[in-house]
């Protein structure tokens, strides 16, 4: 029974070292970032998605009732609708080759795998995700920006909602004159009619549904942009730092094999005078 114990015992002990390896082997940092940009990606692509359908039928419904004097305006949108479903999957495959790149360069560097050896190819392949990863990384700091324009625009909006409901303005002959023109934007032309909103029509644009959940869906989108951004600066980081291991690692490695191999000759010599001494005796 103490035999078995003893056993048990070591087989556990095994176990939570093996385990305790495993992790050690996880990359932390990029996990996080990984997890970072897939949401961030995900709410700027599902939110901005709806957004802008439910931006398209506010135009139609109320500030543009003509199809084509916002025609162009409906083309682009559905073209950038299309170009979300594409950002969406490449980043959802960018996002998993990162986190492996980052499990190789993990393993590398701590030498989970016994004999493992970085090659210039697996560095020159880190070098290139840097540099690939800084071209979207400012790329998408002018996706951040960009996705703040209709949010600045329904923000107008609401806040001149919010002045005719005040009590101040509420109920006066003052009201009708408080108009919102969608025109000054460029986002339609200026011969589009009616263009312009004012008063109590304004306000009721603003009680509906579409209104309220494009500004914050727009809100969110512009949020999931700035994550995305901060999960490629992190991403910048790791990489850097990566390579950076990769080429420290590289360098100690052909130390290593100039060492092994001129113990190697030392000792081939010294067998050669051991022979040779023995020869002569």
């Amino acid at each position: 029974m103490k035999d078995c114990f003893e056993v048990a015992a070591g087989d556990l002990e095994g176990c939570f070292e093996c385990c305790i390896k495993c992790l050690g082997g996880v990359p932390y940092a990029s996990l996080v970032a990984t997890i970072l940009c897939f949401s961030g990606v995900a709410l700027f692509c599902g939110c901005g998605h709806v957004a802008l359908a439910g931006t398209v039928a506010i135009l139609e419904q109320h500030f543009s009732t003509n199809a084509s004097d916002h025609a162009l305006l409906s083309e682009v949108i559905q073209l950038m609708q299309y170009v979300i479903y594409g950002i969406a999957s490449f980043f959802f495959l960018y996002g998993i080759i990162l986190l492996a790149e980052g499990f190789y360069t993990t393993s590398a560097v701590k030498e989970l795998h016994g004999e493992f050896k970085t090659t210039a190819c697996g560095r020159c392949i880190s070098g290139m995700f840097v540099f690939l990863t800084y071209v979207l990384g400012v790329a998408w700091l002018g996706v951040f920006g960009f996705s703040a324009v209709p949010v600045f625009m329904f923000y107008n909006i609401w806040s001149t909602c919010e002045v005719i409901k005040s009590p101040q303005t509420n109920g006066t002959a003052g009201v009708e004159q408080i108009c919102v023109d969608i025109r000054q934007y460029g986002i339609i032309p200026w011969n589009a009619f009616p263009g312009k909103i004012c008063g109590s029509a304004l306000e009721n644009i603003c009680n509906t549904n579409e209104f309220y959940m494009s500004y914050h869906l727009f809100i969110v989108a512009c949020a999931g942009a700035g994550a995305t951004v901060i999960a490629l600066i992190h991403f910048l980081m790791i990489l850097s730092s990566n390579w950076a291991y990769l080429k420290d690692a590289s360098k100690m490695q052909a130390y290593q094999d100039i060492k092994a191999k001129e113990e190697q000759e030392l000792q081939d010599i010294q067998s050669r005078s051991k022979e040779q001494l023995n020869s002569y005796t």
